[in-house]
């Protein structure tokens, strides 16, 4: 696989950043992932981070050097975090289960698959042309698909931020699985939070991910979102590539993993921190991370 990556996030107006994001890969397949949690601080946050690093724990485990199956690999490893997530929860006594949206992508023989669950979500974007694209699990969705306003109007929708489908909680998430499509040399995959589509259009969002490759283009676009959210804005998280035919040996994004042997994974995933959560001290962010792993261990298969 040949490929250019590029994945930040940021906190926005908020306090702190309660999004998550990371890939990894093997030999033969890619793994990319970004999680947008919901509930109280340290709650929220943390089913992000179960999310993030239990899927890339599965990865890490399966992909030898391919996933089998990578449908069925996203279906059910989701179905795994959102159980992980309420365990942690009932471990922890928590009165309400954390919980966060998602949307994953597996690439491997040049397809790729992905899930998502909530309103984060996966752009394939193509020769100008957005070829691609996860549907929304929201109110707001639901009132664009029947004509009752625009996808214009959505932007600016009162409840626009109201969704219906998440993983932790009480019910059970509906994991809408997608792809199978067969990439092309220069097409770009882009994984985002609400955060970011939130405050562009569609068409800002194609220009700029057809027009640079993504270390440029996803910077632009997270400035622009961030600005136009301003001191009420939410976290915003992009991760995204462009796959390639021929080296980008220039280019500091660049990956090969043609000399890598099947045996070895590289993960990208950025432990929870003070960083993302400045008021909680030390020690709270060390339990956090203790109680994450016990959750990760129980349900890592």
């Amino acid at each position: 696989m040949k490929f250019t990556v590029f994945q930040d996030s940021r906190k926005g107006g908020r306090e702190y950043n309660q999004d998550r994001v990371g890939y990894s890969y093997s030999r033969d397949a890619l793994l990319l992932v970004v999680a947008d949690g919901m509930g109280g601080h340290l709650h929220g946050e943390v089913a992000a981070q179960i999310t993030v690093e239990l899927l890339s724990d599965q990865f890490q485990k399966k992909a030898a050097p391919i996933i089998h199956s990578p449908a069925q690999f996203l279906a059910d490893a989701l179905l795994n975090c959102h159980e992980a997530i309420y365990n942690y929860a009932i471990a922890q006594h928590l009165l309400e289960v954390p919980r966060t949206t998602v949307v994953a992508c597996i690439i491997q023989d040049d397809i790729a698959y992905w899930a998502h669950v909530g309103d984060s979500r996966l752009y394939l974007i193509r020769n100008g042309k957005t070829i691609a694209q996860t549907r929304d699990h929201s109110k707001v969705q639901k009132l664009v698909e029947s004509g009752v306003i625009t996808a214009e109007q959505a932007l600016h929708h009162a409840e626009k931020n109201k969704i219906y489908n998440c993983l932790g909680g009480t019910l059970m998430p509906d994991i809408d699985v997608g792809g199978r499509v067969m990439l092309q040399d220069g097409d770009c995959v882009m994984l985002c939070t609400d955060g970011l589509w939130g405050s562009l259009a569609d068409d800002e969002i194609n220009h700029f991910l057809t027009s640079f490759p993504v270390m440029f283009a996803v910077p632009q676009l997270l400035d622009k979102a961030e600005l136009r959210g301003g001191k009420f804005g939410d976290n915003l998280t992009a991760l995204a590539i462009n796959w390639h035919e021929a080296d980008m040996a220039e280019d500091p994004s660049f990956v090969s993993t043609v000399k890598l042997d099947q045996n070895t994974i590289s993960t990208h995933v950025d432990a929870l921190g003070a960083s993302a959560t400045p008021s909680i001290s030390e020690e709270d962010i060390e339990r956090a991370i203790a109680e994450i792993q016990a959750a990760i261990s129980k349900f890592s298969k």
